[in-house]
C-alpha cells in the first residue's frame, strides 16, 4: 500500500479537552466537531471527546451521524437550520439550534415540536457574519421566551478578534449592553477566547481548533499552550536522487542545488491535502530528523532534503506534520493557518486511530 496515513490520537483529544477545562474551569464545554472534526473524522473525534458536555456541528447530517453512533450529548447546530422542513429532524433527533435571523426564528416558532428545543440566540456583536443586530435582539428574545417550542434559551455571540489581547473589548461592551439584564445562560468563547480572554468564559465555551492540538493564536505555539497534536500525517520515502550543483528538482525547477544534494522523494502531494504553495524550506522530518522540503509540491509527491540524514533510504518514515513538525509550522511556511491544512486532508488518505 502507498505509505501515507493520518494517525489520530484519542489520548491527545482527551488531553486537549482537559486543557480546555483547565483554562475555563467554571464553564461547560461544547466540543466543536464540524468539518469532519477539522479533518480528523467525526466519529474518531467523538470517541476521544466523549467526556465533553456537548457537541457542535455544522449541519444535520453530522448531528444524525452522532446520534446514530449512540451519542446522547446535547448537539448544537452552529448555523441553525436552513429550511423549515429541517425542524422535523431537529425534533426527531432532539437537537439544539442556533437562531441567527428572523427566518430561523419563525421556522422554530411555527413548528409543533414534540420535545421543546434549546435555542441559542445569536447576537452580532461586531463580526457582521451571522446574528441579530443589537436593536433587534430583544424582540427576538421575547418571542423565544414566550414560545412553548423552546425549553431553554442561551445567549450567544462569536468574536472576530479573540486572538488579539484586547480584541474582545468592543464586542463584550455590546454583549453587556444588550444582555446584562437578561437571566439566561451565555455562550461566548471560541478557542482563542478560552485561552486568553477569561472574562468571556460564561456558562458554555465552544473550543474548536485547540481540541485538535493546533494554536488559535498566531504568536503562541500549541505546545506552549499545553496542547498535543491529534493528527500525525505520516508517509515514506519512495525514491532517492543525488543531484549536483546547478541541477534542479521538480516542476518549474524551483529549487536548484548549490552543492551536491541528496533528495528523498516522499509519497505525499496536494491531492492528499498537502499545500501546493508550500515553498522550499518548509519543515518536514525524515527518520525522525528535521529537514526541509525542496521545490514545488506535485499532485502525489514532494521532495525532502536528506543530505544530512545518511541513514535515510527507500521506506524511511516521513512526518509531514505531527509531534516533530507542528502543523502550524507547515501552515506558517505556506502562508496559511493550521485549520486549513487539517481540514484539507483528502479522503484518499487512510486514517488510523491510535491509543
Amino acid at each position: 500500500m502507498r505509505p501515507i496515513v493520518a494517525h489520530i490520537s484519542e489520548t491527545a483529544l482527551a488531553h486537549n479537552l482537559a486543557q480546555v477545562r483547565r483554562y475555563a474551569p467554571h464553564s461547560r464545554v461544547i466540543a466543536v466537531v464540524k468539518a469532519n472534526a477539522y479533518g480528523h473524522g467525526l466519529l474518531n473525534a467523538a470517541r476521544g471527546l466523549k467526556e465533553t458536555d456537548a457537541f457542535a456541528v455544522l449541519n444535520i447530517s453530522e448531528a444524525v451521524a452522532l446520534r446514530e453512533a449512540g451519542y446522547q450529548h446535547p448537539i448544537l447546530l452552529l448555523e441553525g437550520i436552513f429550511s423549515a422542513e429541517e425542524m422535523a429532524l431537529v425534533d426527531r433527533y432532539q437537537l439544539d439550534i442556533v437562531v441567527s435571523h428572523h427566518g430561523q426564528l419563525q421556522w422554530l416558532l411555527d413548528y409543533q415540536v414534540n420535545i421543546p428545543v434549546r435555542a441559542y440566540l445569536k447576537l452580532d456583536s461586531g463580526m457582521h457574519r451571522l446574528g441579530f443586530q443589537p436593536a433587534d435582539y430583544q424582540d427576538a428574545l421575547n418571542q423565544l421566551a414566550s414560545s412553548g417550542n423552546v425549553s431553554e434559551i442561551v445567549l450567544m455571540t462569536h468574536f472576530a478578534n479573540a486572538d488579539v489581547p484586547d480584541g474582545v473589548t468592543q464586542a463584550m461592551a455590546t454583549v453587556a449592553r444588550v444582555t446584562d439584564a437578561q437571566p439566561y445562560q451565555r455562550s461566548l468563547a471560541n478557542s482563542a477566547a478560552v485561552i486568553q480572554q477569561p472574562r468571556t468564559h460564561a456558562n458554555w465555551v465552544r473550543p474548536g481548533i485547540m481540541l485538535y492540538g493546533a494554536t488559535p493564536i498566531a504568536e503562541k505555539t500549541a505546545a506552549s499552550l499545553g496542547l498535543k497534536p491529534v493528527m500525525t500525517l505520516q508517509s515514506g520515502v519512495i525514491g532517492i536522487q543525488e543531484i549536483q550543483a546547478g541541477e534542479s528538482v521538480g516542476y518549474g525547477s524551483l529549487f536548484t542545488a548549490d552543492t551536491v544534494t541528496r533528495v528523498g522523494i516522499v509519497a505525499c502531494g496536494y491531492a492528499d491535502g498537502y499545500p501546493r504553495h508550500a515553498p522550499s524550506g518548509t519543515p518536514i522530518a525524515v527518520n525522525g530528523v528535521l529537514t526541509r522540503t525542496l521545490g514545488r509540491v506535485s499532485m502525489d509527491m514532494l521532495a525532502a532534503d536528506i543530505t544530512h540524514i545518511p541513514d535515510a533510504r527507500i521506506g524511511s518514515p516521513v512526518e509531514l506534520w505531527g509531534n516533530l513538525v507542528p502543523v502550524d509550522a507547515v501552515a506558517q511556511a505556506s502562508g496559511t493557518i493550521g485549520y486549513e491544512l487539517l481540514c484539507a486532508v483528502t479522503a484518499r488518505v487512510p486514517m488510523h486511530v491510535i491509543d
